[in-house]
């Protein structure tokens, strides 16, 4: 997906640091360990995007421009007619997990792959790779139905933002799925939850995990590693974080504290949540990263020299981007008129 703004953050080390220290709710001690709790709530508007696109855009925002090493979250949910055609990255990560529906994806590389529910691409765009990423409708147009999922764009340590890309993709049913209590259903993408890994081993070791609580009451407790930086982003449902009562509706984004001792978050379905609608979350963490973000669109790096020349690399066909001269997506021809 592309983001057209043009955003330099210097000390993102010293954003970490204020939202650590936000937090206005005391920290829960469970059986198992200390809770974090909320420091920021952030409602996901829905912006435009894409070609047609709406989606609902929680950090890349002004309330949230990012959160080290997160960089971007949206929730999409595309109607026929809208899509992402081609375009560019650099210097980043982005994971599509999705919910509903039929996405596909081709590179200017050769690689085409084809996302159904539950599956999951994390791709690692290194020094350069240009891809389109377009839902699949039924040609019935009474059966066509809208295409959901979330993309999260992750920035690369600063060793990394020039390796080679590389793709991990996981079929629903190579993705482990645990349920450590009555009611709790947790998909371990990447990072660990009640002593299951998950199948994706990302570079820079960012956990993301989706959970369903099925029942009323329904809570769990989530490890998490010490310092850092994490959040929660409700997909549907309600949610209560530690021992806060206040429960949370869907679309929000929880940015949770950081501070030394809390080693993971109780989450719990309200009690009184009798609806049919279970709570569906995930929960996202990820090592801070103490370097410059300065970002142009797609391209992601740590000064403005780099970022000038990832675009210039990207409209003369260098150092990464020598097959994206000429390059054109099929699944996208349809938006090229």
């Amino acid at each position: 997906m592309i983001k057209p703004a043009f955003i330099r953050f210097t000390s993102p080390s010293i954003l970490t640091t204020l939202k650590a220290n936000m937090s206005t709710t005391a920290a829960t001690s469970t059986t198992t360990g200390t809770s974090r709790s909320i420091t920021k709530s952030v409602y996901a508007h829905e912006v435009s995007e894409g070609a047609g696109a709406t989606v609902r855009r929680s950090i890349g925002t002004r309330e949230l421009r990012n959160l080290t090493p997160f960089l971007m979250l949206d929730h999409f949910r595309v109607l026929p007619g809208a899509g992402f055609p081609d375009h560019p990255h650099r210097g980043m990560q982005t994971v599509t997990y999705l919910f509903q529906g039929t996405f596909k994806h081709e590179d200017f590389l050769g690689y085409c792959g084809t996302l159904t529910p539950g599956d999951v691409q994390w791709m690692t765009a290194g020094r350069g790779i240009a891809h389109a990423e377009m839902p699949i409708f039924d040609p019935d147009p009474a059966k066509a139905e809208p295409v959901e999922g979330m993309q999260l764009w992750i920035d690369l340590p600063q060793k990394d933002k020039y390796i080679e890309p590389e793709y991990q993709d996981r079929k629903a049913e190579d993705i482990p799925v645990i349920h450590p209590k009555d009611g709790v259903e947790i998909t371990v993408l990447s990072g660990d939850s009640h002593g299951t890994n998950g199948s994706v081993t990302p570079v820079g070791g960012a956990w993301y995990l989706g959970f369903k609580l099925q029942k009323p009451g329904a809570s769990v407790y989530q490890p998490l590693p010490e310092g850092y930086n994490a959040f929660i982003y409700i997909v549907k449902g309600k949610l209560q974080v530690s021992d806060d009562a206040k429960a949370h509706d869907k679309f929000n984004l929880l940015v949770l504290s950081a501070k030394p001792g809390e080693s993971g978050v109780t989450l719990t379905r309200p009690a009184d949540d009798t609806g049919a609608e279970e709570a569906h979350f995930v929960v996202i963490a990820g090592k801070p990263l103490d370097q410059p973000i300065v970002q142009y669109g797609p391209f992601v790096t740590c000064s403005q020299r780099q970022a000038m020349e990832a675009i210039m690399d990207y409209q003369t066909g260098k150092n990464g981007f020598e097959r994206a001269v000429g390059w054109k997506s099929k699944i996208a021809k349809d938006f090229r008129g």
